[in-house]
């Protein structure tokens, strides 16, 4: 079934790598055309296949497409299939499978077989191709036919009235790619701690390396069933901030930070009466921030928070839950089979050896050898796993044998830290000790960078570094060491380190001297990046933009702290400024602020345009929330600083922000602001910024609707939506037609109305902005109660504010007016109104947005749904 509205289809692409290359990107581009993700392997130069990543991706993705040519592939030492069978063997029997075989190929023996029961699978499509051009043609309208078949079955099938919603907000727990051994009864004690045991605050203690995180992981999973309101995982390993926990966590709760309101009120309001679980992972290195969490579950009583620490919080409400190593042998015990398979450690080792090295199992030769590794090891999951990637290369004898010479004399050179804290040091040092120097450098140089990252960035560090010219050899041996995990991301194959490698990486940079340096080299990646990427942001090539910079978004974070710590401030202010417009889509200004003003507070020389920029986005949140005569004079020197620096775009859009500021006051300038607003829009078309004047153009608007003046506030947003659909531009185009549906209702233009909110709601959904779907869903709503249809009415209202709660939206009640075609409904119907808005409820956005809109732009949300 199509998942709708939570996750993108997921296209698992098989075949060899380099006899096929032009065939994969052909193949990627029909299924990105789709807006569907594809799931394909770039790491090609790997010395055995990854077995282990592959039958998860697998697990994870929805279709099978097998591209097959001349080439069987490669078989690995003491394996009997090449990966590309082995995948094959390991797709799914109900997964739909596309096969795809290239004609006129000369093909290897073993290929042939292969086809040949592929030809007799019944859950297998056989088409041959003869070019790249033909496969991309045939696999996009084999998967168009796939998914309008699958979409009709998605409709006909029976409701599970928790499935959608609850599995909408589970998803955002990561998905383990590796079998969880050994923690089931914690996790039994947890969810009961959680759910029983009337604890608001669980905190999971341990040291790095014991398995908190995973053990956090199952406990969300296991308990999305007790949370009915929604599971959330929020990642903290990248936020060094204190004042950056709140905006993560409104971000992980889909909360857009447009300034507008505190970001903490905002929480509130998304929390309040919504029985949720917020999972905080590595927390303590934000320690300072703990008592915000007290605030949280004061203002949220029916939220509950687990929290994953290397140390204890110490704040009220709190109930610690210390994580054990994974059970070991006792000392002295003899070695037998029978002990070793009583130990969940031993059972992790022989899980992770057996993903390296599939023929590996545990046998009375090699039992005391593992035992011995485990004990050693205390236990710690990720020192086993990390031992048990080289049974490639070691038996597990010479393994244990290697840990006894090197770990007494590695933690004896760490001995401040506690013992487990010194033995998964001393893993990770005699782990990295057996790789070679320049793949010991690569992984040193990786720890820069923030949650995930691609094969591109990592080339870009690559000139003058010990690595150079081996970024993709050392990336696969670093994978197959279990240093650096390979996962997929909106269809995209990133890397990424754990929390505590990384923390060892960065040390190792530290030591070395040489930690500016590489982080110098990362962020002018990424300030390359934002280079290239700024100029679509404001107009057709939005989207595309977005998307990317949102795989990027922890290391947009990274490089602009990397930019500030090092002082480079004026770079820092020029990368701030370049991605105002994605600021302001995503709800990003809270952490830009907290930037901005570390950068002032440098007391360092910096330009006019830097200081301009830094105190530009440190009052956009006083515009909206304090309102007040200084916000005005502060705005109004921005202007000035941009105007002197010679940046007149950026002045113009300072000088309407000064305007719209007036508007603010609690006693405003109307006059003053409205003919300030029409000079920036004068300005702001002269220089060439559409987006800037479509903008303006809003506010304009607004500011004539309450003079009172409808056509003058109609002529303003025609104008408005005509400048963003030249420019492409739906995010704007969006924020009018909003404004404008509301004000054709008030006119009592039901139909031109209609017309236009509806076209708000398909943008928004394109956009994936459910703040603007709520104000979609509102203007329905005022159609139906304008037409007579009270529980319609009902129903759309209910939704979209279920969309405003979740999302924690405030608006301004003048601007509400679907309210008032809501009341005049319920006086004449309030039983129908009622049970509409029970109702309504109760729907997902999938179906609010099916019952709103009528043939065939509901066939088209949902094609654009399946897409998130």
């Amino acid at each position: 079934m199509i998942r709708t509205p939570d996750q993108r289809i997921r296209v698992f692409v098989s075949s060899t790598l380099r006899e096929l290359a032009e065939e994969r990107a052909a193949a990627r581009r029909a299924i990105e055309a789709l807006r569907l993700a594809p799931v394909l392997f770039e790491l090609g130069a790997r010395p055995h296949p990854p077995r282990a990543l592959y039958r998860s991706y697998l697990q994870q993705s929805d279709v099978f497409v097998g591209i097959y040519a001349d080439s069987y592939g490669w078989v690995a030492p003491e394996e009997e299939v090449s990966g590309l069978e082995d995948e094959y063997n390991l797709a799914p029997a109900s997964m739909p499978k596309l096969i795809y075989v290239k004609a006129g190929a000369a093909r290897d023996e073993r290929l042939t077989a292969l086809i040949a029961r592929i030809q007799s699978d019944d859950t297998a499509a056989y088409l041959p191709f003869h070019t790249a051009d033909e496969l991309e043609a045939r696999l996009g309208d084999d998967l168009a036919t796939l998914m309008a078949e699958r979409f009709e079955q998605s409709r006909s099938a029976d409701r599970d009235d928790d499935g959608p919603h609850a599995g909408a907000l589970v998803s955002r727990v990561p998905v383990p790619y590796t079998t969880t051994i050994g923690r089931a009864d914690d996790v039994t004690a947890v969810v009961h701690m959680l759910t029983h045991g009337g604890d608001r605050l669980v905190s999971l203690i341990g040291p790095g390396g014991i398995g908190k995180s995973r053990l956090a992981i199952e406990v969300c999973l296991a308990a999305a069933h007790e949370f009915p309101d929604g599971v959330y995982f929020v990642a903290l390993e990248n936020v060094l901030e204190p004042a950056l926990l709140l905006p993560t966590i409104a971000y992980s709760l889909g909360i857009r930070d447009n300034g507008e309101a505190a970001i903490e009120e905002r929480i509130s309001r998304a929390l309040e009466g919504r029985h949720v679980l917020i999972a905080l992972d590595n927390f303590e290195q934000i320690m300072d921030a703990a008592p915000v969490l007290v605030r949280l579950y004061t203002v949220a009583p029916l939220a509950s928070f687990l929290v994953t620490s290397r140390v204890v919080l110490r704040i009220r409400g709190e109930r610690v839950y210390d994580v054990q190593a994974l059970t070991t042998p006792a000392d002295g015990v003899p070695a037998t089979l029978e002990r070793a398979e009583r130990s969940s450690a031993c059972a992790l080792f022989v899980d992770r050896a057996q993903a390296a090295a599939p023929a590996f199992a545990l046998a009375e030769s090699n039992a005391g050898a593992v035992m011995d590794i485990c004990r050693r090891l205390q236990g710690l999951p990720l020192a086993i796993e990390l031992a048990a990637a080289k049974v490639r290369m070691l038996s597990p004898h010479a393994i244990a044998e290697r840990l006894e010479r090197s770990l007494p004399l590695l933690t004896a050179a760490v001995r401040d830290m506690p013992e487990r804290h010194r033995t998964m040091r001393a893993t990770l040092e005699w782990s990295v000790s057996l790789l070679p120097a320049a793949q010991r450098a690569l992984l040193e140089d990786l720890g820069v960078f923030a949650e995930r990252f691609t094969l591109e960035a990592v080339e870009a560090l690559e000139p003058g570094r010990a690595w150079e010219g081996g970024a993709i050899e050392g990336l696969a041996a670093l994978v197959d060491g279990s240093l650096v995990t390979q996962t997929d991301f909106d269809g995209r194959s990133v890397l990424s380190l754990l929390a505590i490698v990384r923390e060892y990486a960065v040390g190792r940079l530290e030591e070395r001297g040489e930690a500016d340096l590489v982080r110098a080299a990362h962020a002018d990646y990424y300030r390359g990046l934002v280079v290239r990427l700024a100029p679509q942001l404001g107009g057709g090539g939005r989207a595309q933009a977005v998307a990317e910079l949102g795989l990027q978004l922890a290391n947009l974070r990274a490089a602009v702290r990397h930019l500030v710590h090092t002082d480079r401030l004026d770079d820092a202010g020029d990368f701030a400024w370049a991605l105002l417009i994605y600021w302001w889509i995503m709800g990003l200004f809270a952490g830009v602020r907290v930037w901005m003003l570390e950068l002032l507070a440098k007391d360092q020389p910096i330009t006019q345009h830097t200081r301009a920029v830094a105190w530009f986005f440190s009052l956009w949140g006083q515009l909206w929330q304090r309102p007040a005569q200084e916000v005005v004079a502060g705005l109004g020197e921005v202007t000035r600083l941009f105007s002197e620096s010679g940046d007149e775009d950026a002045a113009a859009m300072a000088f309407a922000a000064r305007a719209t500021a007036r508007v603010q006051l609690p006693d405003p300038d109307v006059d003053r602001a409205e003919s300030e607003l029409n000079e920036a829009v004068a300005r702001l078309h002269t220089i060439g910024n559409p987006w800037g004047e479509a903008i303006t153009r809003v506010s304009l608007g607004r500011v004539a609707w309450l003079r009172g003046s409808i056509d003058d506030a109609l002529a303003h947003l025609e104008r408005a939506t005509a400048i963003a659909e030249e420019g492409g531009d739906l995010f704007t185009r969006s924020i009018a037609d909003n404004q404008k549906g509301r004000l054709l209702i008030v006119r009592g233009s039901v139909d031109e109305a209609e017309r236009v909110f509806v076209r708000t709601l398909l943008d928004s959904l394109r956009l994936r902005h459910e703040e603007g779907a709520a104000y979609g869903l509102e203007g329905l709503c005022a159609v139906a109660a304008a037409r007579g249809e009270p529980r319609l009415a009902g129903a759309l209202s209910a939704a979209a504010t279920a969309i405003r709660h979740r999302v924690g939206v405030f608006d301004v009640e003048a601007f509400t007016v679907h309210s008032l075609s809501l009341d005049a409904a319920r006086a004449t119907a309030p039983q129908l109104v009622a049970e509409g808005e029970a109702l309504g409820e109760g729907l997902t956005l999938a179906e609010a947005v099916a019952l709103a809109l009528p043939e065939p732009e509901r066939t088209r949300a949902a094609e654009v749904l399946a897409r998130w």
